[in-house]
């Protein structure tokens, strides 16, 4: 498609290269997070099967990397996802799941905000998770209008200390093993009924559906693009840095723990299995630290996804997806920092005004939609090679489309997984679908009322060499 200007749109300043873009994407992913809140459900599903199924997860999660890489180096946008879909999947397809993405954005940052009062409380018992959440968000709001490379460092600062908790949990599990990493691979147990049986391969399976998000962020990469030198092949590499290393966060704590816990049984049956840990090896005062240092870890991921959403909502500014004023608002670039910040006022009101949706019905509203996400990059990954709309990417995957395929095979399973789960899975799927719809209707008004068909829209072209 011909992609030309619509409203006028200051661009964004180029001032990062990998590190300071990798930064802000590990912050996003927050692999801290992901270990002491996603991947205990993991393990009461698995056991120590958990092993297998975040391996298994791990090779997915490259294959879609290889999918986000491939097609960012393509279309390295600020729009992120739905500016590539735009440009391989056809405008309308865009279009929908922007609209869809308008109302997912918005959720994330209320779900991490109330999730982080649970460790406040340590320290705070008298602490409300909704005055913490809105807190947290209102200060991510104002990082945010600070130039990207503040940001950066922020982000850094605090990313260090999550993974100095993460270096802490796995030195704790490795200093005193209670068992091998053989018998963790080879005879993998799940407790049931208080007894400690061989974990069936379904259930191990079942797991890896959800240890397959516990990597998910690593694409946010794209979204800073538009602030990156040589984009087309930075952004790529920074996708790739930031799974490689997400791994690692997730997978080494999770396997020291697994082999250094004295009480299988009790770890099996936690609710917190991590903090449990902690508290059992290192004592109450270090459980302490950690857990603050988790909060702490959800409250930089907080910020990178508010940045996140200013571009995104900056992107939808200049394709015009609003009415006028508000395009004109939200492509409106701040003098001094270079940052998005009408945008980024956006993304923290809208964030704070869904920290007042039942926290079940937030967890429904998020559940599928990086499903939907993922398969329809899949999609653009493979029509992006039929149509040679991907033919200039500066970075393509191996093997192609072998990725891709793998991806959604995967998702199908991952589908029927979510359809089988009445409580959260089932209720995600019906609320997405019912986003899509929106969204297309949303699509079908604008398009008859402008006449024409929706154009999206970029930055200038970088020269060449603009790599200093």
């Amino acid at each position: 498609m011909t992609v030309t200007a619509a409203t006028p749109a200051r661009p964004l300043t180029r001032s990062m290269k990998v590190t300071g873009a990798l930064l802000l994407t590990l912050s996003a992913v927050t692999p801290a997070s992901s270990v002491f809140v996603i991947i205990p459900g993991i393990i009461q599903q698995a056991g120590t099967g958990a092993f297998l199924s975040l391996g298994v997860a791990a090779l997915v999660a490259l294959a879609m990397a290889f999918v986000y890489a491939e097609l960012s180096s393509a279309w390295p946008l600020a729009g992120g996802e739905y500016a590539i879909l735009g440009r391989t999947l056809g405008p309308s397809v865009g279009f929908v799941f922007m609209g869809m993405n308008t109302i997912g954005s918005t959720l994330a940052p209320a779900v991490l905000s109330l999730g982080a009062s649970a460790y406040v409380s340590a320290v705070w018992p008298a602490a409300q998770p909704l005055p913490i959440a809105i807190g947290i968000i209102v200060a991510a709001m104002g990082l945010g209008i600070l130039n990207i490379r503040t940001n950066a460092w922020v982000t850094g600062a605090f990313l260090l200390i999550e993974v100095a908790a993460l270096i802490v949990l796995a030195a704790l599990g490795f200093a005193h093993p209670h068992r091998s990493l053989a018998e963790v691979i080879g005879r993998p147990v799940v407790l049931s009924a208080g007894v400690l049986k061989a974990a069936p391969a379904a259930m191990i399976g079942l797991a890896t559906t959800v240890a397959i998000f516990a990597y998910n962020g690593f694409g946010a990469a794209v979204y800073f693009s538009e602030e990156m030198h040589g984009a087309p092949r930075r952004v790529a590499r920074t996708i790739l840095f930031a799974l490689a290393l997400t791994v690692a966060f997730e997978f080494v704590p999770v396997t020291a723990v697994l082999l250094g816990a004295p009480d299988l049984k009790g770890l099996l049956a936690s609710q917190n299995p991590f903090s449990d840990f902690v508290r059992e090896s290192g004592g109450r005062a270090l459980a302490t630290v950690i857990g603050l240092g988790v909060a702490l870890a959800i409250a930089n991921a907080v910020i990178a996804i508010v940045l996140v959403n200013a571009r995104f909502f900056y992107s939808s500014g200049r394709d015009r997806m609003w009415s006028g004023a508000a395009n004109r608002a939200l492509v409106r670039v701040h003098g001094s920092f270079h940052s998005p910040w009408v945008a980024t006022l956006l993304a923290g009101f809208t964030a704070i005004a869904a920290c007042f949706i039942p926290f079940h019905l937030l967890l429904v509203m998020n559940g599928a939609g990086v499903v939907v996400m993922y398969a329809l990059l899949c999609l653009g990954a493979i029509a992006g090679r039929r149509t040679g709309s991907t033919a200039h990417a500066a970075w393509k995957m191996p093997l192609h489309p072998l990725a891709p395929t793998l991806v959604l095979a995967t998702l199908g399973y991952v589908l029927y997984t979510d359809w089988l789960d009445r409580d959260v899975g089932r209720p995600s799927l019906i609320a997405t679908l019912a986003m899509v719809a929106l969204a297309i209707v949303y699509y079908a008004v604008m398009r008859r009322r402008r006449g024409a068909a929706w154009v999206m829209s970029g930055p200038a072209d970088e020269p060449e060499g603009s790599d200093a």
